[in-house]
Order: structure tokens, then sequence, then C-alpha cells
């Protein structure tokens, strides 16, 4: 096990992809044998030590380097339960020793071409070009922050290269007017319902047109989910296009976990070129929640805060990954998945704030089932200043049986249903009305969410029960 990393180490190290010169081999032969029994080193060509409280982010199975997946517990890792979260430990020692918000730092992707590389190399490179005289001087000049804005200026330029170019800032929008009807409906001051339908799994689209038009009257917005459980499905792209057609609003989400770069900026613009305007942007489960056989589970090619990142700087900067400028830009309104009961409340904030910077305009959270603990998060992002810069849907989940949510609550990453709730649906289940109660405890949850100070609509998730929806928007008084 890494001295520094907890967790034990089981991903093996990154080998070059091309013959390095003799001088860089041994070099990266020096700093494995080194960072290896400290901190678990993968040798990704970019270490991000120095921002993450010297724990490795590679440990992380899925490969996420800007915070952890929805599925972030205290406990343990839902990809590897044998080993704990290595992203709430990056929080959990980040918050002790008061560098938290070094976290903010929105940080690249992997540069496939340096990965198996080593690091030391650049920073060597950087000490040179700035001056060993001048490093020594600000290393012991005595004026406060002398030390550490001198680090920067060696570490910084290794950690952010000038294709990326990433910072802990709050990034606005440069359009003014709304390019979506969710979005003009959002910024009008509207209570939204957006909802959910699960894309089909052939090509038979008869029933989801039905639920398409069935929900559209209710719903500002329909949300098409992209392979959950990592399992194939229609495309959330098709989905979308077919939900135009029949003219309904569509929320098309993207899954790090099934894109590379190139595949992602192409995506969006063939979307963008369609019609759609509302992408939501998720990590997406791991594939150790699919059938066999499982693709590969041990790295994403960018994470859902990176894919933020490219997709606002397409759309107000007109450029591509590569630096290369788009004449005409894509126009969509970005969200993201926030998870108020995945871990402590504190890092989930953090977490959303980093969101909301890299490029997020709205959230839909993952399911809540305990309105009144949702105030404690509510009150974190508060203290993080973007309850003015988001928009907040809370998901919820009508519950259809007591079986369904014993299952959230032991199998689903990131949801929480209280005891008080099950209890409930268990008695339910005696009485043989399951159904019923779970659509009051539905409308129960929204009365009480529609009174939240920072919430702007809910997000209902019906899984495969689109038809109570209607009469729950109705009896919720949400209908227009």
């Amino acid at each position: 096990m890494p001295v520094f990393t907890p967790g034990r180490r089981w991903q093996p190290p990154f080998m070059p992809f091309k013959r390095e010169p003799f001088k860089k081999r041994a070099l990266a032969k020096i700093e494995i044998a080194v960072k290896g029994p400290l901190f678990g080193c993968r040798m990704c060509g970019n270490c991000l030590l120095q921002e993450t409280a010297l724990i490795c982010p590679m440990e992380c199975p899925k490969g996420l380097r800007n915070g952890p997946c929805g599925g972030s517990t205290p406990e343990k890792c839902y990809v590897d339960e044998t080993r704990p979260c290595i992203w709430y430990k990056i929080f959990e020692r980040s918050f002790k020793f008061g560098r938290e918000e070094q976290l903010l730092e929105v940080l690249p992707p992997l540069d496939w071409n340096k990965v198996g590389t080593d690091s030391w190399g650049d920073v060597f490179d950087q000490t040179k070009k700035i001056g060993v005289k001048k490093i020594v001087s600000g290393l012991t000049q005595p004026e406060a922050g002398s030390v550490s804005k001198t680090l920067d200026s060696i570490f910084r330029p290794v950690r952010q290269p000038e294709w990326w170019q990433g910072d802990s800032l709050y990034h606005a929008p440069k359009y003014t007017e709304p390019v979506s009807e969710l979005e003009r409906r959002l910024k009008a001051g509207e209570f939204v319902v957006a909802a959910e339908i699960a894309p089909p799994i052939s090509v038979n689209t008869e029933k989801l047109k039905h639920n398409i038009e069935l929900i559209k009257p209710y719903v500002a917005a329909i949300n098409f989910t992209d392979n959950p459980s990592a399992t194939p499905r229609m495309s959330s792209l098709a989905c979308s296009k077919l939900a135009l057609d029949l003219g309904a609003e569509p929320v098309m989400q993207i899954a790090a976990r099934d894109r590379t770069r190139v595949g992602l900026q192409s995506e969006v613009i063939g979307a963008a070129a369609l019609g759609m305007r509302n992408i939501l942007c998720i990590t997406g489960d791991s594939m150790v929640l699919g059938a066999t056989p499982r693709g590969r589970m041990d790295i994403v090619d960018v994470d859902s805060v990176q894919m933020l990142w490219i997709l606002r700087r397409m759309r107000d900067e007109r450029k591509y990954l590569d630096g290369r400028e788009i004449k005409t830009p894509p126009q969509y309104f970005l969200g993201a998945a926030a998870s108020p009961f995945a871990s402590n409340m504190k890092f989930q904030a953090l977490r959303e704030q980093k969101k909301v910077n890299a490029g997020a305009q709205f959230f839909q959270t993952n399911v809540v089932l305990d309105a009144d603990a949702l105030d404690e998060w509510l009150n974190e992002i508060a203290k993080r200043n973007i309850l003015d810069k988001v928009y907040i849907m809370i998901g919820i989940t009508p519950l259809k049986t007591y079986k369904t949510a014993v299952y959230m609550n032991d199998k689903v990453p990131g949801v929480f249903v209280p005891e008080k709730i099950l209890k409930r649906m268990e008695n339910a289940k005696d009485k043989g009305n399951e159904q019923e109660e779970g659509v009051q405890i539905t409308l129960e949850l929204i009365e009480k969410i529609k009174t939240k100070q920072g919430v702007h609509g809910i997000h209902l998730m019906a899984v495969g029960w689109e038809d109570i929806v209607p009469r729950i928007v109705t009896e919720a008084g949400l209908a227009h």
C-alpha cells in the first residue's frame, strides 16, 4: 500500500506509446521508483499531487481527475468495495489542512503523448526557464505568499498546458438571450418540471413516442438517459431528435464513460446542428454495474467537469480542444448532475461549485427522498456563493413498490431513503396499496421542495412508470 495514498494499489503504471530517449527513460525509472511506493504513481505524465493533497487521483478506478462521481461515500468505492473512495479521502485531507480551495482548479485530461513518461523533466525545464536564482529568492523571501507564488510559477505551467489552461474561476456564459425553452422558463422565474424517459432497448419507437406525447403537455423538458447502469439502449441523441420532431423540449444526456474527447466534440456539434439546445453532462455509471462482458473500467478519457469545460469553450470561445476556431459555434444550455446525499455535504457543495465554474448552468440532482435534509446541502451551496449562478432542479422518483425503495437505498450509489419512508412503503405493501403510497410520498416531497430557497424546479424520474407523471404534476399544482 502506498505511504501517502490510502487504498490498495491495483492499477499498474502506464507505459509510453513510443520509445523515449535514454535520458527520459532513466528519469522515468527513478520517478516511478520514488513515487510508486509513496503515492501509488501510475506515471500519467501530468502529476497533480500538489492539488490533490498528495493523494494520487489516478488511484480512482474510474480515472477521474476533477473530483468524485455521484456514487462517492465515506465507507467505500462502489466500483471496488475493498477500498475507500479515493476522492473522498482527497477531499477529507484537503479540508483538514485548509487546502480545499485548491480542489476548485479545473484539471486537464491526460495527454496520451506524455502518458507513461516522467513529469519531473517538465518541472526541471520550467525551473530552468524561471531561473534557479529567482526561485531561491522567492522561496526565502519573508513576504506572505512568496513561497506559494514561487511554487505555483513552477508547477502551474506543467499542470496546466497551453491547450487546457484550467483555473478555479467562474466563467459566465457569453450570451444573453436564452438558447432553449427550458432556459427561457427558468430565467422567467417559473418553477419548472422536467421528466425522464428511458430510451427503448430496440429500434421500435412506438412506446417512446407515446410517452413523449403523454408527458409533453405537463413538463418544460424531457430527459433521455444515456445508457444508465452501463447497459446499451437507443442513444440519447436519437431520442432527443424524435422528441424535437414531436414538438417536445429534450435534454440530451452525455455520459463521460462512453466518450473520447474527439467523439464528445463531434457529437455536440452534430446535436446542435439538429436543434438540441439542452445538454446534461454526467460521469456515467461504472461498467461494474453492467452485464458481462464488461468494457474497460480503469479510465475515463474526459470526466464530467472536463466535458463542461470543453463544451463551454466551444460555445463561448469558439474553440475546439486542439485550438482550431469554430466559425459558427454550437449553442446550448449546459447542465450537470448533483448528488446532495452522496457523501459529506461540504464536499459535495465544493464539487458543485467546480462544475458551475467549469460551465454548468443548471443542475438536476440525484434522487432526493428527504426534503428536510436537503436544507443542509442548499446551505452549503449558498456558502459557496453559486445559488445565483445555477438553476437547481431536485430529482424525485415516485416509488412504485417497497422492493424498489429497498433496492435504491441499498444498491444505488448516492441515494438515501429515510427509514420512515421505507416503513411507510413496507406497511403499504402489507395493505396492498404500494403505488398509491408512493404517489402520496412524492406529492408530499414536492410540496416541501417548492418552498426551498434556491430550488427552481423538480426533475421526475419515473423509471418506467411514465404514466404516473401527468397525475403527479397535476395534483402537485404544477401543470400549466
